[in-house]
């Protein structure tokens, strides 16, 4: 009897890690499902959002990002008159940020980049997580303001962790919450997601707030449209060359600095991969 007893828990200690997996990739497929299934998903070559992001009282930046396969994004926000751009061309993350005064494209930082190319995964990290080089354990199960949700930690490729809330009813995703280094310091921003709408068959939050966690410092992201397959050249995603020198001032011509808007120290949010 003992015996058996043994085997009996060998078995069963084979068997938890596959009835595991299992589980994990059941709940990514209805979630995949919920948004409108794996065809649909698929056939969007190109995204383009339309939001407006509030970070705080009087401060909106009505912004558009594109997104486009197999890893391209391209991100354009307006502050007080100054436009910025951020972007990835599959390779190289960059950037303009007219608000310190510079007109000139610049690299981002590793973190940055990291930033970038999980913007541009189209689908998502639990699309296909395997061949991408993620993992995604299930933690259990979670009440998200009252909603029961499964709760999911994915570690992508790059080292970078992500928990999602998916809700155990809808297979949507209504909460995610992810370690992110900020200028060499790790901050944890946790992300509310809802107001979900159908695109052409295809379900999309429309609604984000997002924030560093545990602080009243939240951001929102308000869609107001979403276009599929819309034309988008490789070209607007490269960096372009910096901006000719302006022609030299005569001499004795006073010095002024470029206007610099008074934006808030924190990063931008950007919409929600789709």
């Amino acid at each position: 009897m003992v015996r058996k007893v043994c085997l009996a828990v060998m078995a069963l200690a084979v068997l938890v890690p596959a009835l595991s997996a299992q589980t994990v990739d059941e709940i990514i497929a209805k979630n995949v499902d919920a948004r409108g299934g794996m065809e649909k998903l698929k056939s969007i070559k190109s995204i383009r959002t339309t939001a407006t992001m509030t970070m705080g009282p009087g401060m909106e930046a009505p912004g558009v990002m594109v997104q486009k396969r197999p890893e391209m994004a391209r991100l354009e926000f307006t502050i007080q008159g100054l436009t910025a751009v951020q972007a990835y061309d599959g390779s190289k993350a960059w950037q303009i940020m007219p608000f310190m005064g510079k007109k000139d494209p610049e690299l981002m930082s590793g973190d940055e980049t990291k930033e970038m190319q999980e913007t541009a995964d189209l689908d998502g990290p639990l699309v296909d997580y395997k061949a991408k080089g993620n993992t995604v354990e299930l933690l259990g199960k979670e009440k998200v303001e009252g909603t029961d949700a499964y709760k999911l930690k994915v570690t992508l490729k790059n080292g970078d962790v992500q928990t999602m809330f998916i809700d155990a009813d809808s297979f949507l995703e209504i909460r995610e919450e992810t370690k992110r280094m900020v200028r060499g310091t790790e901050r944890e921003f946790e992300s509310s997601i809802g107001d979900y709408k159908d695109v052409s068959g295809i379900i999309f939050p429309f609604a984000v707030e997002s924030g560093i966690k545990g602080t009243d410092q939240k951001q929102k992201i308000t869609i107001s449209k979403i276009e599929l397959n819309v034309p988008a050249e490789d070209s607007i995603f490269k960096m372009p060359p910096p901006a000719p020198a302006a022609a030299a001032p005569p001499a004795g011509t006073p010095k002024t600095d470029p206007p610099k808007a008074d934006v808030p120290k924190a990063d931008p949010p950007k919409p929600p991969n789709q």
